[in-house]
């Protein structure tokens, strides 16, 4: 993993199973290599010794966002790149965020350029509803009923 800064707006996350499914419990990012509610620089922890972490062989969790308004635009995410100085925020109307650093990746996958798609050589911040919802009833519900309208939003912005 390369030297980008995040902060995810999260006090929880989900925890999973052997299987990459999700439990049901939120769990407190605190005190773990799960908190970046402050800056950190992505690759500093991905390697510590904690049981999620090894069953992802990384990070592939679902983060539970800090929302004000349940589907209101919220502030998710912010990345840093310090050597390029890019740097990107996300907001959402989403409840979670997906936060992924491409653990299973192992160049075979070949992208623009001829590049090959390299273990942990990137990441992803999906927003989304909890995984597993339909399973977990304390999650934010994802059913859709025929009368109910739905607007979902996310913004990448890029400064």
């Amino acid at each position: 993993m390369g030297g980008q800064i995040l902060t995810i707006n999260a006090d929880t996350f989900l925890p999973t199973d052997e299987t990459a499914i999700p439990y049901g419990d939120e769990i407190s990012v605190e005190e773990t290599p799960f908190d970046f509610r402050t800056p950190h620089t992505i690759g500093d922890r991905i390697d510590e010794d904690h049981e999620q972490l090894r069953f992802a062989s990384g990070y592939d969790h679902n983060f539970c966002l800090n929302k004000k308004v349940v589907g209101g635009l919220t502030f998710c995410a912010r990345a840093e790149d310090p050597q390029s100085g890019r740097v990107m925020e996300v907001y959402t109307t989403e409840p979670g965020v997906q936060f992924y650093t491409g653990n299973f990746l192992d160049g075979t996958l070949v992208g623009k350029g001829g590049c090959g798609y390299v273990r942990r050589g990137g990441f992803c911040l999906e927003t989304q509803h909890y995984p597993d919802s339909p399973n977990q009833p304390q999650f934010p519900t994802t059913i859709l009923r025929p009368d109910c309208k739905v607007a979902l939003q996310t913004i990448y912005k890029f400064l």
